[in-house]
Protein backbone atom coordinates (compact mmCIF):
# COMPACT_ATOMS: atom_id res chain seq x y z
CA UNK A 1 0.00 0.00 0.00
CA UNK A 2 2.89 2.44 1.14
CA UNK A 3 4.67 1.72 -2.30
CA UNK A 4 1.61 3.67 -3.69
CA UNK A 5 2.05 6.92 -2.30
CA UNK A 6 4.91 8.21 -4.10
CA UNK A 7 2.11 8.07 -7.30
CA UNK A 8 -0.72 9.14 -5.11
CA UNK A 9 1.26 12.70 -4.82
CA UNK A 10 2.72 12.79 -7.50
CA UNK A 11 -1.17 12.88 -8.99
CA UNK A 12 -1.98 15.15 -5.98
CA UNK A 13 0.83 17.93 -7.14
CA UNK A 14 -0.39 17.57 -10.93
CA UNK A 15 -3.72 18.69 -9.83
CA UNK A 16 -2.63 21.63 -8.02
CA UNK A 17 -0.52 23.35 -10.62
CA UNK A 18 -2.78 22.62 -12.90
CA UNK A 19 -5.66 24.25 -11.63
CA UNK A 20 -6.76 28.08 -10.45
CA UNK A 21 -6.13 30.04 -7.51
CA UNK A 22 -9.73 29.27 -6.32
CA UNK A 23 -9.30 25.37 -7.60
CA UNK A 24 -6.06 25.67 -5.40
CA UNK A 25 -7.80 27.06 -2.25
CA UNK A 26 -10.83 24.74 -2.14
CA UNK A 27 -8.25 21.42 -2.67
CA UNK A 28 -5.85 23.06 0.62
CA UNK A 29 -8.97 23.32 2.75
CA UNK A 30 -10.58 20.26 2.17
CA UNK A 31 -6.52 18.67 2.86
CA UNK A 32 -6.73 20.68 6.08
CA UNK A 33 -9.99 19.56 7.38
CA UNK A 34 -11.54 22.96 6.22
CA UNK A 35 -15.36 22.88 4.49
CA UNK A 36 -16.30 25.04 1.29
CA UNK A 37 -18.80 27.85 1.92
CA UNK A 38 -22.66 28.14 0.44
CA UNK A 39 -23.71 31.06 0.55
CA UNK A 40 -27.70 31.59 0.34
CA UNK A 41 -29.64 34.85 -0.15
CA UNK A 42 -33.18 34.61 0.78
CA UNK A 43 -35.17 37.15 1.81
CA UNK A 44 -39.20 37.24 2.98
CA UNK A 45 -41.21 38.26 0.52
CA UNK A 46 -39.17 37.81 -2.56
CA UNK A 47 -40.36 34.44 -4.60
CA UNK A 48 -36.75 33.45 -5.33
CA UNK A 49 -33.51 32.52 -3.64
CA UNK A 50 -29.72 32.16 -4.78
CA UNK A 51 -27.66 29.40 -3.64
CA UNK A 52 -24.29 29.96 -4.80
CA UNK A 53 -21.04 27.88 -3.94
CA UNK A 54 -17.79 26.59 -6.36
CA UNK A 55 -16.95 23.07 -7.17
CA UNK A 56 -13.57 22.12 -8.57
CA UNK A 57 -13.22 25.81 -9.84
CA UNK A 58 -16.66 25.92 -11.24
CA UNK A 59 -18.88 28.85 -9.83
CA UNK A 60 -22.46 27.39 -9.66
CA UNK A 61 -25.07 29.99 -8.86
CA UNK A 62 -28.38 28.88 -8.54
CA UNK A 63 -31.99 30.58 -8.92
CA UNK A 64 -34.86 28.49 -7.58
CA UNK A 65 -38.27 29.17 -5.82
CA UNK A 66 -38.31 29.54 -1.99
CA UNK A 67 -41.61 27.39 -1.92
CA UNK A 68 -39.83 24.84 -4.35
CA UNK A 69 -39.41 20.90 -2.19
CA UNK A 70 -35.95 20.79 -1.77
CA UNK A 71 -35.31 17.29 -3.42
CA UNK A 72 -35.94 19.19 -6.30
CA UNK A 73 -32.55 21.79 -6.15
CA UNK A 74 -30.78 18.56 -4.84
CA UNK A 75 -31.53 16.69 -8.08
CA UNK A 76 -30.74 19.58 -9.97
CA UNK A 77 -27.24 20.27 -8.30
CA UNK A 78 -26.63 16.18 -9.01
CA UNK A 79 -27.46 16.07 -12.36
CA UNK A 80 -25.38 18.96 -12.95
CA UNK A 81 -22.62 17.55 -11.77
CA UNK A 82 -23.34 14.24 -13.83
CA UNK A 83 -23.70 15.40 -17.03
CA UNK A 84 -20.72 17.64 -16.43
CA UNK A 85 -18.61 14.35 -15.34
CA UNK A 86 -19.42 12.66 -18.58
CA UNK A 87 -18.73 15.38 -20.30
CA UNK A 88 -15.03 15.28 -19.12
CA UNK A 89 -14.76 11.79 -19.39
CA UNK A 90 -15.04 11.97 -23.37
CA UNK A 91 -12.02 13.98 -23.00
CA UNK A 92 -8.82 12.55 -22.42
CA UNK A 93 -6.96 15.98 -22.19
CA UNK A 94 -9.81 16.94 -19.96
CA UNK A 95 -8.98 14.21 -18.16
CA UNK A 96 -5.20 14.34 -18.01
CA UNK A 97 -5.20 18.34 -16.55
CA UNK A 98 -8.29 18.26 -14.39
CA UNK A 99 -9.71 14.60 -13.05
CA UNK A 100 -13.16 14.32 -11.77
CA UNK A 101 -14.75 12.91 -8.89
CA UNK A 102 -16.49 9.77 -9.51
CA UNK A 103 -19.77 9.90 -10.86
CA UNK A 104 -21.01 7.76 -8.20
CA UNK A 105 -19.96 10.14 -5.55
CA UNK A 106 -20.81 13.30 -7.32
CA UNK A 107 -24.55 11.94 -7.69
CA UNK A 108 -24.55 11.91 -3.62
CA UNK A 109 -26.21 15.45 -3.27
CA UNK A 110 -27.42 15.63 0.53
CA UNK A 111 -28.25 18.53 2.98
CA UNK A 112 -27.95 18.18 6.42
CA UNK A 113 -28.94 20.00 9.75
CA UNK A 114 -26.64 19.09 12.53
CA UNK A 115 -26.66 15.11 12.34
CA UNK A 116 -29.97 14.77 10.69
CA UNK A 117 -30.88 14.87 6.85
CA UNK A 118 -33.18 17.29 6.17
CA UNK A 119 -36.05 15.72 4.32
CA UNK A 120 -36.47 16.26 0.42
CA UNK A 121 -40.40 17.80 1.24
CA UNK A 122 -39.26 21.14 3.04
CA UNK A 123 -39.59 24.35 1.01
CA UNK A 124 -36.26 26.34 0.26
CA UNK A 125 -36.81 28.83 2.55
CA UNK A 126 -36.83 26.65 5.31
CA UNK A 127 -34.10 23.93 4.56
CA UNK A 128 -31.31 26.66 3.76
CA UNK A 129 -30.67 27.91 7.49
CA UNK A 130 -27.60 29.02 8.46
CA UNK A 131 -25.60 25.99 9.34
CA UNK A 132 -27.02 23.13 7.17
CA UNK A 133 -24.03 21.61 5.48
CA UNK A 134 -24.27 20.47 1.87
CA UNK A 135 -22.77 17.06 0.94
CA UNK A 136 -21.88 17.26 -3.56
CA UNK A 137 -20.16 13.89 -3.17
CA UNK A 138 -17.16 13.98 -0.94
CA UNK A 139 -17.38 17.62 -0.46
CA UNK A 140 -18.66 19.45 2.07
CA UNK A 141 -20.00 23.11 2.18
CA UNK A 142 -21.44 25.43 5.20
CA UNK A 143 -24.55 26.97 4.64
CA UNK A 144 -24.28 30.80 5.52
CA UNK A 145 -27.77 32.03 4.61
CA UNK A 146 -27.58 36.14 4.04
CA UNK A 147 -24.02 36.78 4.50
CA UNK A 148 -22.62 40.19 3.96
CA UNK A 149 -21.50 40.54 -0.11
CA UNK A 150 -20.49 43.10 -2.04
CA UNK A 151 -23.27 43.68 -4.57
CA UNK A 152 -20.85 46.47 -6.35
CA UNK A 153 -17.19 46.00 -6.36
CA UNK A 154 -15.17 48.53 -8.63
CA UNK A 155 -12.11 50.72 -8.58
CA UNK A 156 -11.51 53.79 -10.56
CA UNK A 157 -9.94 54.31 -13.95
CA UNK A 158 -7.67 56.55 -13.24
CA UNK A 159 -4.98 56.33 -10.74
CA UNK A 160 -2.23 59.13 -10.17
CA UNK A 161 0.24 59.26 -7.26
CA UNK A 162 -0.62 61.29 -4.65
CA UNK A 163 -4.24 61.20 -5.34
CA UNK A 164 -6.70 59.11 -2.93
CA UNK A 165 -8.03 56.12 -3.97
CA UNK A 166 -11.15 55.33 -3.62
CA UNK A 167 -13.33 52.00 -4.29
CA UNK A 168 -17.23 52.39 -5.07
CA UNK A 169 -18.09 49.65 -3.09
CA UNK A 170 -21.67 48.18 -1.94
CA UNK A 171 -22.73 46.03 0.52
CA UNK A 172 -25.68 44.25 1.47
CA UNK A 173 -25.90 42.25 4.62
CA UNK A 174 -22.84 44.32 6.21
CA UNK A 175 -21.53 47.15 7.13
CA UNK A 176 -18.57 49.16 4.52
CA UNK A 177 -17.00 50.44 8.21
CA UNK A 178 -16.74 47.10 9.37
CA UNK A 179 -15.13 45.41 6.14
CA UNK A 180 -11.87 44.80 6.23
CA UNK A 181 -9.44 45.53 3.55
CA UNK A 182 -5.63 44.96 1.91
CA UNK A 183 -4.15 46.84 -0.60
CA UNK A 184 -1.23 45.32 -2.94
CA UNK A 185 1.22 46.77 -5.19
CA UNK A 186 2.56 45.34 -8.21
CA UNK A 187 6.07 44.02 -7.59
CA UNK A 188 7.05 44.26 -11.52
CA UNK A 189 6.64 47.82 -12.98
CA UNK A 190 5.01 47.85 -16.23
CA UNK A 191 6.04 49.47 -19.48
CA UNK A 192 4.14 52.66 -20.55
CA UNK A 193 0.98 51.63 -22.45
CA UNK A 194 1.26 48.31 -21.26
CA UNK A 195 -2.37 48.04 -19.55
CA UNK A 196 -3.03 44.28 -20.67
CA UNK A 197 -4.83 42.60 -17.62
CA UNK A 198 -2.87 39.26 -16.91
CA UNK A 199 -4.15 36.68 -14.91
CA UNK A 200 -2.67 36.72 -10.99
CA UNK A 201 -0.67 33.58 -11.42
CA UNK A 202 1.02 34.54 -14.56
CA UNK A 203 2.23 37.87 -13.28
CA UNK A 204 5.24 38.89 -11.01
CA UNK A 205 4.09 38.97 -7.47
CA UNK A 206 2.38 41.61 -5.73
CA UNK A 207 3.50 43.28 -2.28
CA UNK A 208 1.45 44.38 0.46
CA UNK A 209 1.40 48.69 1.06
CA UNK A 210 -2.26 49.37 3.15
CA UNK A 211 -5.34 48.33 4.83
CA UNK A 212 -7.65 51.26 4.54
CA UNK A 213 -10.79 51.47 3.05
CA UNK A 214 -8.73 54.56 0.83
CA UNK A 215 -5.57 54.15 -0.56
CA UNK A 216 -3.11 56.69 -1.29
CA UNK A 217 -0.30 55.78 -3.90
CA UNK A 218 3.32 57.23 -4.03
CA UNK A 219 5.52 57.89 -6.42
CA UNK A 220 6.96 54.57 -6.04
CA UNK A 221 3.92 53.19 -6.92
CA UNK A 222 3.87 54.66 -10.72
CA UNK A 223 4.10 51.83 -13.43
CA UNK A 224 2.22 49.75 -10.96
CA UNK A 225 -0.98 48.30 -10.83
CA UNK A 226 -3.12 48.11 -7.56
CA UNK A 227 -4.65 45.19 -6.70
CA UNK A 228 -7.59 45.25 -3.41
CA UNK A 229 -8.70 42.30 -1.41
CA UNK A 230 -12.02 43.50 0.24
CA UNK A 231 -13.71 41.13 2.88
CA UNK A 232 -17.58 42.10 3.36
CA UNK A 233 -18.68 42.32 7.36
CA UNK A 234 -21.23 42.96 9.16
CA UNK A 235 -19.69 42.87 12.99
CA UNK A 236 -18.14 39.56 13.65
CA UNK A 237 -20.19 38.07 10.59
CA UNK A 238 -18.03 37.84 7.43
CA UNK A 239 -18.85 37.26 3.61
CA UNK A 240 -16.87 36.04 0.67
CA UNK A 241 -13.47 37.86 -0.34
CA UNK A 242 -13.63 40.08 -3.60
CA UNK A 243 -9.95 40.66 -5.73
CA UNK A 244 -10.19 44.04 -7.45
CA UNK A 245 -7.40 44.75 -9.74
CA UNK A 246 -6.70 48.22 -11.61
CA UNK A 247 -7.29 48.56 -14.94
CA UNK A 248 -4.31 50.26 -15.78
CA UNK A 249 -0.80 51.35 -13.80
CA UNK A 250 -0.79 54.09 -11.80
CA UNK A 251 0.33 57.50 -13.00
CA UNK A 252 2.15 60.49 -12.18
CA UNK A 253 0.45 62.85 -10.70
CA UNK A 254 -0.03 66.74 -11.74
CA UNK A 255 2.57 68.14 -9.26
CA UNK A 256 1.39 71.65 -7.01
CA UNK A 257 -2.36 72.26 -7.11
CA UNK A 258 -4.12 75.42 -6.54
CA UNK A 259 -5.85 73.53 -3.55
CA UNK A 260 -2.71 71.94 -1.72
CA UNK A 261 -1.82 75.45 0.17
CA UNK A 262 -5.07 75.40 1.31
CA UNK A 263 -5.32 72.11 3.01
CA UNK A 264 -3.24 73.89 5.69
CA UNK A 265 -6.05 75.41 7.34
CA UNK A 266 -8.30 72.58 7.22
CA UNK A 267 -6.00 69.45 8.45
CA UNK A 268 -8.48 68.71 10.82
CA UNK A 269 -11.77 69.13 11.08
CA UNK A 270 -13.74 72.03 12.74
CA UNK A 271 -14.43 71.36 16.47
CA UNK A 272 -17.77 71.77 17.65
CA UNK A 273 -19.98 73.84 17.57
CA UNK A 274 -18.04 74.82 14.40
CA UNK A 275 -19.21 73.91 11.41
CA UNK A 276 -17.08 73.57 8.19
CA UNK A 277 -19.10 74.31 4.77
CA UNK A 278 -17.99 74.04 1.03
CA UNK A 279 -19.96 75.68 -1.77
CA UNK A 280 -18.28 74.36 -5.05
CA UNK A 281 -19.33 74.54 -9.45
CA UNK A 282 -16.91 71.25 -9.94
CA UNK A 283 -17.99 71.79 -13.63
CA UNK A 284 -19.91 68.99 -15.01
CA UNK A 285 -18.44 66.51 -17.76
CA UNK A 286 -21.63 67.01 -20.19
CA UNK A 287 -19.86 70.73 -20.38
CA UNK A 288 -16.76 69.84 -20.15
CA UNK A 289 -16.08 67.91 -23.28
CA UNK A 290 -18.33 70.00 -25.98
CA UNK A 291 -16.61 71.67 -28.60
CA UNK A 292 -17.32 74.73 -27.32
CA UNK A 293 -15.45 74.01 -24.08
CA UNK A 294 -12.46 73.07 -25.93
CA UNK A 295 -12.51 75.17 -28.57
CA UNK A 296 -13.82 78.78 -27.16
CA UNK A 297 -14.24 78.73 -23.34
CA UNK A 298 -10.94 76.53 -22.25
CA UNK A 299 -8.57 76.90 -25.04
CA UNK A 300 -5.88 77.08 -23.13
CA UNK A 301 -6.33 73.50 -20.88
CA UNK A 302 -4.64 70.63 -22.03
CA UNK A 303 -7.06 68.59 -23.23
CA UNK A 304 -6.04 65.20 -20.98
CA UNK A 305 -6.81 67.59 -18.03
CA UNK A 306 -10.62 68.14 -19.28
CA UNK A 307 -11.00 64.17 -19.24
CA UNK A 308 -13.54 63.64 -16.02
CA UNK A 309 -11.22 60.89 -14.95
CA UNK A 310 -8.29 62.95 -14.66
CA UNK A 311 -11.21 65.90 -12.82
CA UNK A 312 -12.29 63.59 -10.46
CA UNK A 313 -8.77 62.19 -9.29
CA UNK A 314 -8.47 66.15 -7.90
CA UNK A 315 -11.96 66.72 -6.97
CA UNK A 316 -11.61 64.25 -4.57
CA UNK A 317 -8.50 65.17 -2.88
CA UNK A 318 -9.71 68.69 -2.89
CA UNK A 319 -12.63 67.46 -0.74
CA UNK A 320 -11.20 65.31 1.05
CA UNK A 321 -8.69 67.96 2.06
CA UNK A 322 -11.28 70.08 3.35
CA UNK A 323 -12.33 67.83 6.05
CA UNK A 324 -15.76 69.71 5.60
CA UNK A 325 -19.00 68.61 7.67
CA UNK A 326 -21.07 70.62 4.90
CA UNK A 327 -20.31 69.71 1.10
CA UNK A 328 -22.79 71.63 -1.96
CA UNK A 329 -22.03 71.25 -4.92
CA UNK A 330 -23.24 72.22 -8.46
CA UNK A 331 -22.72 70.88 -11.75
CA UNK A 332 -22.86 67.54 -10.67
CA UNK A 333 -22.93 64.16 -13.06
CA UNK A 334 -25.49 61.86 -12.23
CA UNK A 335 -22.87 59.14 -13.05
CA UNK A 336 -20.23 60.96 -11.43
CA UNK A 337 -22.37 61.49 -8.21
CA UNK A 338 -23.40 57.87 -7.74
CA UNK A 339 -20.34 56.44 -8.82
CA UNK A 340 -17.47 58.61 -7.49
CA UNK A 341 -18.16 60.56 -5.32
CA UNK A 342 -20.33 59.08 -3.11
CA UNK A 343 -18.26 56.13 -2.90
CA UNK A 344 -15.02 58.59 -2.02
CA UNK A 345 -16.67 61.17 0.22
CA UNK A 346 -18.80 57.95 1.93
CA UNK A 347 -15.16 56.71 2.54
CA UNK A 348 -14.19 59.99 4.44
CA UNK A 349 -17.18 59.94 6.34
CA UNK A 350 -19.92 61.90 4.42
CA UNK A 351 -23.21 60.69 3.30
CA UNK A 352 -24.82 63.05 0.22
CA UNK A 353 -28.26 63.66 -1.34
CA UNK A 354 -29.17 64.17 -5.14
CA UNK A 355 -31.28 66.83 -7.32
CA UNK A 356 -31.03 66.25 -10.91
CA UNK A 357 -31.85 69.18 -13.00
CA UNK A 358 -34.55 68.30 -15.43
CA UNK A 359 -33.83 67.57 -18.99
CA UNK A 360 -30.42 67.80 -17.98
CA UNK A 361 -27.72 65.37 -17.29
CA UNK A 362 -26.28 66.91 -14.16
CA UNK A 363 -27.78 68.55 -11.11
CA UNK A 364 -26.78 69.61 -7.15
CA UNK A 365 -25.66 66.95 -4.55
CA UNK A 366 -25.31 68.40 -0.59
CA UNK A 367 -23.25 66.60 1.39
CA UNK A 368 -23.47 66.14 5.54
CA UNK A 369 -20.93 64.51 8.06
CA UNK A 370 -23.09 62.09 9.46
CA UNK A 371 -21.10 61.83 12.64
CA UNK A 372 -22.41 65.47 13.40
CA UNK A 373 -25.61 65.57 11.43
CA UNK A 374 -28.63 63.32 10.39
CA UNK A 375 -30.92 64.25 7.85
CA UNK A 376 -34.08 65.21 9.06
CA UNK A 377 -36.46 65.30 5.59
CA UNK A 378 -35.88 66.98 2.04
CA UNK A 379 -37.80 70.01 0.35
CA UNK A 380 -36.36 70.07 -3.27
CA UNK A 381 -38.35 72.22 -5.95
CA UNK A 382 -37.73 72.85 -9.41
CA UNK A 383 -38.06 77.00 -9.08
CA UNK A 384 -40.35 77.34 -12.24
CA UNK A 385 -42.72 74.49 -11.70
CA UNK A 386 -43.11 75.92 -8.32
CA UNK A 387 -43.63 79.35 -9.83
CA UNK A 388 -46.65 77.84 -12.17
CA UNK A 389 -48.09 75.59 -9.61
CA UNK A 390 -47.47 76.82 -6.11
CA UNK A 391 -49.97 78.94 -4.68
CA UNK A 392 -47.32 80.46 -2.55
CA UNK A 393 -46.32 82.05 -5.39
CA UNK A 394 -49.24 83.53 -7.43
CA UNK A 395 -48.57 87.22 -6.30
CA UNK A 396 -44.98 87.29 -7.91
CA UNK A 397 -46.47 84.80 -10.92
CA UNK A 398 -49.11 87.55 -11.67
CA UNK A 399 -46.89 90.63 -12.03
CA UNK A 400 -44.17 88.36 -13.83
CA UNK A 401 -47.14 87.45 -16.35
CA UNK A 402 -47.92 90.85 -17.78
CA UNK A 403 -44.83 90.03 -19.67
CA UNK A 404 -45.29 86.96 -21.68
CA UNK A 405 -41.88 86.62 -23.34
CA UNK A 406 -40.05 87.31 -19.84
CA UNK A 407 -42.51 84.33 -18.32
CA UNK A 408 -41.97 81.82 -21.18
CA UNK A 409 -37.73 82.44 -20.64
CA UNK A 410 -39.12 81.69 -17.12
CA UNK A 411 -40.69 78.49 -17.18
CA UNK A 412 -38.38 76.96 -19.50
CA UNK A 413 -35.73 77.21 -17.03
CA UNK A 414 -35.21 73.87 -15.10
CA UNK A 415 -33.36 75.73 -12.08
CA UNK A 416 -33.53 73.95 -8.87
CA UNK A 417 -33.57 74.33 -5.56
CA UNK A 418 -32.32 71.84 -3.20
CA UNK A 419 -33.25 71.99 0.58
CA UNK A 420 -31.69 70.03 3.16
CA UNK A 421 -32.86 69.81 7.07
CA UNK A 422 -30.10 68.62 9.24
CA UNK A 423 -30.10 67.71 12.86
CA UNK A 424 -27.22 68.64 14.68
CA UNK A 425 -26.34 65.36 16.55
CA UNK A 426 -24.03 66.81 19.24
CA UNK A 427 -27.40 68.52 20.27
CA UNK A 428 -30.41 66.77 19.24
CA UNK A 429 -33.34 68.76 18.56
CA UNK A 430 -31.35 71.43 17.48
CA UNK A 431 -31.89 71.84 13.08
CA UNK A 432 -30.22 73.35 10.32
CA UNK A 433 -31.48 74.10 7.17
CA UNK A 434 -29.56 74.21 4.05
CA UNK A 435 -29.96 75.28 0.53
CA UNK A 436 -28.31 75.16 -2.41
CA UNK A 437 -28.93 75.97 -5.97
CA UNK A 438 -27.63 76.95 -9.22
CA UNK A 439 -29.47 80.25 -11.00
CA UNK A 440 -29.77 80.81 -14.80
CA UNK A 441 -26.57 81.27 -16.53
CA UNK A 442 -26.97 84.14 -19.05
CA UNK A 443 -25.25 87.47 -18.14
CA UNK A 444 -28.39 89.07 -19.51
CA UNK A 445 -30.67 87.35 -17.36
CA UNK A 446 -31.10 89.53 -14.23
CA UNK A 447 -34.53 89.62 -14.39
CA UNK A 448 -34.05 86.09 -14.25
CA UNK A 449 -32.55 84.81 -11.88
CA UNK A 450 -34.12 87.91 -9.52
CA UNK A 451 -37.69 85.71 -10.55
CA UNK A 452 -35.78 82.43 -9.56
CA UNK A 453 -34.43 83.97 -6.00
CA UNK A 454 -37.95 85.41 -5.24
CA UNK A 455 -39.40 81.78 -5.47
CA UNK A 456 -36.45 80.42 -3.06
CA UNK A 457 -36.74 82.31 -1.00
CA UNK A 458 -40.33 82.40 -0.69
CA UNK A 459 -40.05 78.26 -0.46
CA UNK A 460 -37.16 78.50 1.86
CA UNK A 461 -39.19 80.78 4.57
CA UNK A 462 -41.74 78.19 4.17
CA UNK A 463 -39.40 75.32 5.22
CA UNK A 464 -38.29 76.63 7.84
CA UNK A 465 -41.51 77.75 9.54
CA UNK A 466 -42.89 74.22 8.70
CA UNK A 467 -40.09 71.70 9.10
CA UNK A 468 -37.77 73.59 11.25
CA UNK A 469 -38.99 76.47 13.10
CA UNK A 470 -36.07 78.78 14.09
CA UNK A 471 -33.39 76.95 12.28
CA UNK A 472 -30.72 79.30 10.80
CA UNK A 473 -30.33 78.93 6.98
CA UNK A 474 -27.00 78.22 5.16
CA UNK A 475 -27.69 79.31 1.26
CA UNK A 476 -24.76 78.16 -0.58
CA UNK A 477 -24.65 78.28 -4.44
CA UNK A 478 -23.49 79.20 -8.04
CA UNK A 479 -25.76 81.99 -8.11
CA UNK A 480 -24.06 83.62 -11.36
CA UNK A 481 -24.66 86.58 -9.84
CA UNK A 482 -22.18 89.29 -9.52
CA UNK A 483 -22.12 91.36 -6.00
CA UNK A 484 -23.69 94.63 -7.55
CA UNK A 485 -26.46 92.27 -8.67
CA UNK A 486 -29.95 92.53 -8.17
CA UNK A 487 -29.80 89.08 -6.45
CA UNK A 488 -26.72 89.62 -4.31
CA UNK A 489 -29.31 93.13 -3.59
CA UNK A 490 -32.04 91.32 -2.24
CA UNK A 491 -30.24 88.48 -0.05
CA UNK A 492 -28.16 91.22 1.61
CA UNK A 493 -30.91 94.25 1.57
CA UNK A 494 -34.06 92.10 2.13
CA UNK A 495 -35.44 94.32 -1.13
CA UNK A 496 -35.26 94.85 -5.07
CA UNK A 497 -36.87 98.27 -5.73
CA UNK A 498 -38.72 98.55 -8.98
CA UNK A 499 -35.89 100.74 -10.75
CA UNK A 500 -32.78 98.00 -10.21
CA UNK A 501 -31.82 97.46 -13.72
CA UNK A 502 -31.74 93.81 -13.67
CA UNK A 503 -35.30 94.09 -14.15
CA UNK A 504 -34.07 95.02 -17.79
CA UNK A 505 -31.65 93.16 -18.16
CA UNK A 506 -32.28 91.10 -21.12
CA UNK A 507 -33.60 94.21 -23.04
CA UNK A 508 -37.58 96.09 -22.48
CA UNK A 509 -39.26 93.48 -24.65
CA UNK A 510 -38.39 91.30 -21.45
CA UNK A 511 -38.24 94.14 -18.53
CA UNK A 512 -40.65 93.18 -15.42
CA UNK A 513 -40.51 96.27 -13.19
CA UNK A 514 -41.61 94.93 -9.41
CA UNK A 515 -40.35 95.25 -5.54
CA UNK A 516 -39.22 92.59 -4.67
CA UNK A 517 -39.11 91.71 -0.52
CA UNK A 518 -37.23 88.44 0.40
CA UNK A 519 -38.90 87.59 3.32
CA UNK A 520 -35.57 87.33 5.56
CA UNK A 521 -33.46 89.35 7.19
CA UNK A 522 -30.38 90.71 5.84
CA UNK A 523 -28.03 88.06 4.63
CA UNK A 524 -24.24 87.96 5.19
CA UNK A 525 -21.66 86.36 2.40
CA UNK A 526 -19.20 84.42 4.50
CA UNK A 527 -16.92 85.23 2.15
CA UNK A 528 -17.71 89.13 1.67
CA UNK A 529 -17.36 90.43 -2.24
CA UNK A 530 -14.13 88.62 -3.26
CA UNK A 531 -12.48 89.76 -6.94
CA UNK A 532 -13.86 86.34 -8.66
CA UNK A 533 -14.30 82.97 -8.10
CA UNK A 534 -14.91 82.09 -11.65
CA UNK A 535 -11.74 82.81 -13.45
CA UNK A 536 -12.07 81.62 -17.30
CA UNK A 537 -9.87 83.06 -20.13
CA UNK A 538 -13.32 85.69 -21.51
CA UNK A 539 -14.36 86.48 -17.74
CA UNK A 540 -13.46 86.78 -14.16
CA UNK A 541 -16.00 87.57 -11.68
CA UNK A 542 -17.72 86.62 -8.07
CA UNK A 543 -20.67 84.67 -9.01
CA UNK A 544 -20.44 81.74 -5.91
CA UNK A 545 -21.21 82.28 -2.22
CA UNK A 546 -22.67 81.38 1.17
CA UNK A 547 -24.60 83.31 2.85
CA UNK A 548 -25.46 83.12 6.34
CA UNK A 549 -28.04 84.75 8.66
CA UNK A 550 -25.42 86.38 11.20
CA UNK A 551 -28.24 86.47 14.11
CA UNK A 552 -27.47 82.78 14.10
CA UNK A 553 -24.46 81.91 13.55
CA UNK A 554 -21.05 83.53 12.76
CA UNK A 555 -17.77 83.30 10.29
CA UNK A 556 -15.13 81.69 12.71
CA UNK A 557 -12.58 81.51 9.16
CA UNK A 558 -12.61 81.74 5.79
CA UNK A 559 -10.15 79.97 4.24
CA UNK A 560 -8.10 82.44 2.06
CA UNK A 561 -8.37 81.39 -1.87
CA UNK A 562 -5.71 80.50 -4.32
CA UNK A 563 -3.52 83.42 -4.85
CA UNK A 564 -3.81 84.97 -8.13
CA UNK A 565 -0.72 83.58 -9.06
CA UNK A 566 -2.03 80.35 -8.63
CA UNK A 567 -4.81 80.54 -10.63
CA UNK A 568 -3.20 82.09 -13.39
CA UNK A 569 -0.19 79.77 -13.30
CA UNK A 570 -1.57 77.80 -16.76
CA UNK A 571 -3.56 81.11 -17.89
CA UNK A 572 -6.83 80.52 -16.19
CA UNK A 573 -9.40 77.24 -15.22
CA UNK A 574 -9.77 74.93 -15.19
CA UNK A 575 -6.32 73.32 -15.89
CA UNK A 576 -4.50 70.54 -15.03
CA UNK A 577 -3.79 71.88 -11.54
CA UNK A 578 -7.31 72.70 -10.74
CA UNK A 579 -10.68 70.54 -11.93
CA UNK A 580 -13.30 73.33 -12.65
CA UNK A 581 -13.52 77.06 -13.79
CA UNK A 582 -15.09 77.65 -10.36
CA UNK A 583 -12.79 78.12 -7.31
CA UNK A 584 -14.35 76.45 -3.89
CA UNK A 585 -15.62 78.58 -0.85
CA UNK A 586 -14.86 76.89 2.42
CA UNK A 587 -15.71 78.95 5.64
CA UNK A 588 -16.06 77.94 9.60
CA UNK A 589 -19.22 78.87 10.70
CA UNK A 590 -19.90 78.89 14.96
CA UNK A 591 -23.54 78.56 15.58
CA UNK A 592 -24.78 80.90 18.01
CA UNK A 593 -25.73 79.73 21.42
Amino acid sequence: MLSHIPSASALLARRLLCSSPRTLAGACRRLLGGMETASVRCLPGEPKLTISFCLDGSHKHMLRDQDEPLGKVLARIANSITKNQNKAKKSKKNRDQQPSLPVEAAALVKLYRGEDEVPDTVPNSEAWLDGAVLQVGDVKFSVRRNPPSFTAAELPGSLLAGFPVCPKLEVEFGNLQDCQFTWFREDRARASGDDSAEPPHQDGGWSEVGCERVFVPSNQDIGRRLKLSCTPRDGSRSGSTRELVSAGAVEAGPGVCTFDNRHAYTARQAAWPATRVVSYNILADVYAQTDLSKTVLYPYCAPYALQLDYRQNLIKKELAGYNADIVCLQEVDKGVFVDSLTPALDAFGLDGVFRIKEKQHEGLATFYRRSKFRLLSRHDIMLSEALTSDPAHSELLQKVSANDALKDKIVQRSTSLQVSVLEDLNKPGRKLCVANTHLYWHPKGGNVRLVQMGVALRHLGRVISEAAPGAPLIFCGDFNSTPNSGVFQLLTETLVPQQHADWSSSGPEESCSMELPSGFPPLLSAYGRPAYTNYVGGFHGCLDYIFIQPESMQVEQVIPLPSHEEVTTHQALPSVAHPSDHIALVCDLRWSP
